[in-house]
């Protein structure tokens, strides 16, 4: 069974960093895009930074210059790194990413079960 399993979330301080990893259980057959969101409370769930398989990314705006989402095929996992961290980025982050389990599966999107990230001093 695939499962994406996440971790790094943590408690820090206004200006510190943290390092999400997330990685797909499981030896899926193939990985497309793989991307962070996160939920503050109260609040949608929102897109934060995306990687396809040959690296090109895209982040959200108000995380641009301060998060840097990469990945590792061999390792079937997907990192944000993130700098400068404010309050207003206290959310659980959710690894999201398309695969296909076997050489015959369909294209499947599958999340992780989440990971809290806290800023505060």
């Amino acid at each position: 069974q695939v499962q994406l399993v996440e971790s790094g979330g943590g408690l820090v301080q206004p200006g510190g960093s943290l390092r999400l990893s997330c990685a797909a259980s499981g030896s899926p057959f193939s990985i497309s895009a793989m991307r962070w969101y996160r939920q503050a409370p109260g609040k949608q769930r929102d897109l934060v930074a995306a990687i396809t398989s040959g690296g090109t990314t895209d982040y959200a705006d108000s995380v641009k210059g301060r998060f840097t989402i990469s990945r590792d095929n061999a390792k079937n996992t997907v990192y944000l790194q993130m700098n400068s961290l404010k309050p207003e980025d206290t959310a659980v982050y959710y690894c999201n990413a398309d695969l296909r389990r076997f050489r015959v599966s369909s294209w499947s999107t599958y999340w992780g079960q989440g990971t809290q990230v806290t800023v505060s001093s």
